[in-house]
């Protein structure tokens, strides 16, 4: 496959075991293959480089910062983003040919289904949930915002967005341990970062938001169809929005304190 005008650009720390499927995914039919790295202490940087792409360090300010960033380096206009847990399908892949074979796409901005695959598991469950997002866009276009917390390209008005129909593959967690550790450090994130809701709200949210929770998981997100392992995920759902209400909340007694 001739390569496409396209640049792949990267945000990793610590996965010199995942990324290897996310470079080998693009690296042989895009023009270049971008790794921001956060600081690594394992073999990330010198995997990547190993696979073709180029790595640049970049101190960690946020998710949003670092994609930010991420564009800045890229040579081309057209960029597709992912992170280091992420595998663009052979599927989407020649979706994605098809869109340039006449030149440059009819609109600037893609949206893809990021499909969860559990931990363990080669492919999605049945039904499986995904995040349909702007992967693929014109940079002249749209960019990322530069929020610590906050990813995603938000259309600017008027501007076309098309959809890809394959999926691109969300290796999401290496294990429960490490969904865990995720959800520890992001909570924090959102929990300083975001704006802060009223105490009396929090608390009715710390109290009854946990069954709603379980059931948007369990139900909305379609994580019965995975089984035992669906009604773990689902569970971590729960423990995820019940932190970052805890710290919230948490934000909220400190000021109390510094103001005595």
């Amino acid at each position: 496959m001739e390569r496409l005008p396209i640049s792949v650009f990267i945000i990793a720390l610590n996965e010199a075991d995942r990324i290897p499927l996310t470079i080998e995914s693009v690296r042989d039919w895009v023009d270049e293959v971008i790794v921001v790295d956060s600081g690594s202490t394992d073999d990330t940087v010198a995997v990547a480089e190993g696979l073709g792409a180029r790595v640049e360090f970049n101190e960690w300010k946020g998710y949003g910062p670092q994609k930010v960033h991420g564009e800045s380096l890229c040579r081309n206009d057209w960029l597709l983003n992912l992170d280091a847990d992420e595998v663009i399908t052979p599927a989407l892949r020649d979706e994605i040919a098809a869109l340039f074979a006449a030149g440059a796409p009819p609109a600037p901005l893609y949206r893809i289904k990021v499909t969860t695959v559990y931990p363990h598991h080669r492919k999605p469950r049945f039904l499986a949930e995904y995040k349909n997002i702007v992967r693929l866009y014109d940079r002249r276009v749209a960019r990322f915002p530069d929020h610590p917390t906050w990813d995603a390209i938000v259309p600017p008005a008027g501007a076309a967005v098309g959809q890809l129909g394959a999926p691109c593959l969300h290796y999401t967690w290496r294990s429960v341990g490490h969904y865990m550790d995720k959800i520890n450090s992001y909570s924090s994130m959102q929990a300083e970062h975001q704006p802060l809701k009223p105490f009396w709200f929090l608390i009715v949210q710390l109290v009854f938001g946990p069954p709603l929770d379980f059931l948007k998981a369990y139900l909305w997100r379609r994580h019965f169809t995975g089984g035992a392992f669906g009604f773990i995920v689902s569970g971590m759902f729960v423990v995820s929005r019940f932190l970052k209400t805890a710290k919230m909340i948490e934000r909220h007694l400190r000021a109390r304190a510094g103001r005595r």
